[in-house]
């Protein structure tokens, strides 16, 4: 079994000693030792959750959690502040920036660990995240859908599906397939970044499946972005000799031997401007129903549902 995985970032260095020897037989232990090296090695290796230190020599504590909980991936990552002071305002500056729980340096190991497994065990009971990408699972997705239907605010929903995953996944083996995942939900991650707001939601529904919650007049080129930045990188999920023939050979949902070219990405995009949804299971009905017709056509595309009617 896996270890979960521990960022500990402090610039000094008994001090990553001490978290190192207190953790590293029950965690894998990530060492940081300013901020800008912490926020790259969390896009890097996804940690289950975060120890920083409050002062930095490049920035602050708060300040390198304030950047990843704009990150979808890091909004639900647990992160415990240590700090050398007991100031009530550092706390509130901490908790303000979206810290999880705080401890004054010098700390006893024994209550760090248990308030790591109490962090973690919260965690898992408040997110139904899925483990491989991170990102919130059906429970916070049907959550978001019906706020969005109770303020009945103007929205888009874009369901994703990676084409010819299957293949993929039986012809290189699931770590292949899984490194798909992990590299589609990182260009959908970039897509809101650069096209939609801070507000938007990514959801993994499971397997290939994603969702994308964003405003109306954004879900198009939301769409075009993700399709234009999966396409580029599409080639690189073969090896070089399938890659140069532009197609694997494997067994389809026939079970015949079939050619399968590059994936790609099918989006369909349903949104609430023409329709007065009254449960998620008529947005989640309608969209898996656009979705499917996107998947028909070859390559990468999305579809709008332009329906007027209301669903029944």
């Amino acid at each position: 079994m896996n270890k979960l995985k521990i960022l500990t970032v402090d610039d000094d260095p008994d001090i990553l000693d001490v978290l190192l020897a207190t953790l590293d037989s029950a965690y894998e232990v990530i060492q940081a030792c300013n901020g800008m090296d912490a926020i790259e090695k969390a896009k890097k290796n996804s940690p289950d959750l975060l120890i920083l230190d409050y002062n930095l020599p490049d920035m602050c504590g708060p300040d390198i959690c304030k950047i990843l909980r704009k990150d979808p991936f890091f909004i639900h990552t647990p992160i415990l502040m240590l700090t050398g002071k007991g100031e009530i305002e550092d706390k509130v500056t901490g908790l303000e920036a979206g810290v999880d729980d705080y401890m004054v340096k010098p700390f006893s190991p024994e209550e760090l660990t248990a308030r790591i497994k109490m962090l973690i065990k919260r965690s898992n009971l408040n997110l139904d995240a899925n483990p491989l990408t991170r990102l919130p699972g059906n429970v916070s997705i049907n959550k978001e859908l019906s706020e969005k239907i109770k303020t009945q605010e103007s929205f888009a929903v874009l369901y994703i599906d990676i084409d010819n995953f299957k293949a993929l996944n039986d012809f290189y083996s699931f770590e292949r397939g899984d490194n798909a995942i992990k590299e589609t939900a990182i260009i959908l991650i970039q897509s809101i970044q650069k096209e939609g707001t801070v507000n938007d939601f990514i959801g993994h529904i499971g397997g290939d499946d994603f969702v994308i919650i964003t405003l109306a007049e954004n879900a198009e080129q939301i769409a075009k972005t993700i399709i234009n930045d999966f396409d580029s990188i599409a080639a690189q999920f073969f090896d070089e000799k399938e890659r140069l023939q532009g197609y694997i050979e494997t067994k389809g949902r026939d079970n015949q031997i079939q050619k399968f070219n590059f994936p790609s990405i099918s989006i369909g995009i349903i949104t609430n401007s023409e329709k007065n949804f009254q449960h998620t299971a008529q947005i989640n009905s309608l969209g898996a129903e656009m979705k499917s017709l996107a998947k028909k056509f070859t390559g990468s595309k999305y579809i709008f549902d332009q329906r007027t009617s209301k669903p029944k």
